[in-house]
């Protein structure tokens, strides 16, 4: 208890002597483009999470076992939203911490914990991808499949809590940072404790899923080329364009993850370890609100730029009854594809399969060729 009461005291002390000189060289131009970047945030956001959840309640079709992990990715976002976002962005508009010491200890681990299931969701969504490429398992027909993706959901909540409640036991601490609007992890502090926790983050929930993802999304696009070059003449230059649109997304989503939360950790290290005031209040405001981008872009790159989910999405807007128009390819030749309505809507991957498979010059099945097609995308 007694330790408790000092963390307390030291908290208070700390949202006392940190915010006020952050705050005066940020001034108050500064605190109101600050307030400007948070409120876009939580705005878009908001809404971008929020569609994302509404179209999946809406077409249970298109919930995949992939996209429980995107389902996953979106409420964790959405909960950054509700939870921690307002507070900064209250706390910019006033220019000063506006909820105590309780408040930032909240906001602190709120939204590290959010932020670190959706980090993880990442890296578990690369390798779910991975896994139905190369390990030849059917992720639409199989159960088994819905259970390890929600056992990873699962896993994702579990591990984020292993690495954000050690500050509020004692192995660092939740504080202000910067100009003294945001809470986090107390980079500044020098003690061994901190510096250990410091890089224990760094490397758990930063460096080892990004190179989880670069490995699982290198070998999908491997798979993907070979299948390209694997097709016949007439489907060669179809399978270049979806090669090149399945390189798109693979740089974007590694390029929106680096560009979110790299400059987060690597502000993290240098203030931990570098010489003293080596980051100033204002310059470590960037990475925390580049960091909150994050709810903005994953429901644009994972989903939003989907076409079967944009399709989803047009038709819920237009208040629809009826699931959407999709078309229907076969996988023999003399079949042809016809315009229908379904209950649950087949995926556009599942579109792309047949489209890149089917030939006249091409009679056989290629189990493994239609996975690298079905789940790269």
């Amino acid at each position: 208890m007694v330790v408790l009461l000092q963390q307390s005291n030291n908290l208070s002390t700390g949202l006392s002597s940190v915010s006020d000189p952050g705050a005066a060289a940020l001034g108050r131009a500064g605190h109101t483009a600050a307030a400007v970047v948070l409120g876009l945030i939580l705005v878009l956001g908001f809404l971008g999470n929020f569609l994302v959840l509404m179209v999946f309640s809406r077409f249970p079709g298109l919930v995949t076992p992939v996209n429980v992990l995107l389902i996953n990715i979106s409420a964790s976002d959405m909960l950054v939203c509700i939870f921690g976002t307002p507070l900064s962005f209250a706390a910019s508009v006033r220019g000063r911490w506006l909820t105590g010491s309780y408040g930032c200890r909240w906001y602190g681990f709120s939204n590290a914990f959010f932020g670190i299931v959706s980090l993880v969701s990442l890296s578990l969504l690369s390798l779910e991808r991975y896994s139905a490429v190369l390990g030849r398992t059917h992720l639409d027909s199989d159960p088994s499949q819905y259970r390890r993706a929600k056992l990873a959901v699962a896993a994702s909540w579990l591990y984020s809590l292993v690495w954000t409640l050690p500050p509020l036991l004692g192995w660092s601490s939740y504080g202000p940072e910067g100009p003294g609007t945001i809470c986090s992890v107390q980079w500044h502090q020098r003690s061994t404790a901190a510096r250990s926790y410091i890089s224990c983050l760094f490397i758990f929930c930063l460096l080892l899923p990004l190179l989880l993802m670069f490995f699982c999304y290198g070998r999908i696009l491997m798979a993907v080329r070979a299948v390209a070059r694997q097709v016949t003449r007439i489907n060669r230059s179809s399978a270049e364009r979806r090669e090149g649109r399945v390189l798109l997304m693979v740089v974007s989503m590694v390029t929106g993850y680096l560009l979110c939360w790299m400059p987060y950790g690597v502000v993290a290290m240098l203030a931990s370890f570098g010489q003293p005031g080596v980051v100033s209040p204002a310059a470590s405001l960037i990475p925390s609100l580049l960091a909150k981008t994050s709810t903005v872009l994953n429901p644009v790159i994972y989903v939003l730029l989907n076409n079967q989910f944009s399709r989803c999405l047009l038709y819920m807007i237009r208040c629809s009854s009826e699931a959407p128009p999709t078309r229907v390819h076969h996988t023999l030749p003399s079949r042809r594809g016809a315009w229908r309505h379904v209950p649950h809507p087949p995926t556009e991957e599942q579109n792309t399969v047949h489209a890149m498979f089917t030939s006249r010059d091409q009679q056989v099945q290629q189990p493994a060729l239609l996975q690298v097609a079905q789940y790269a995308t």
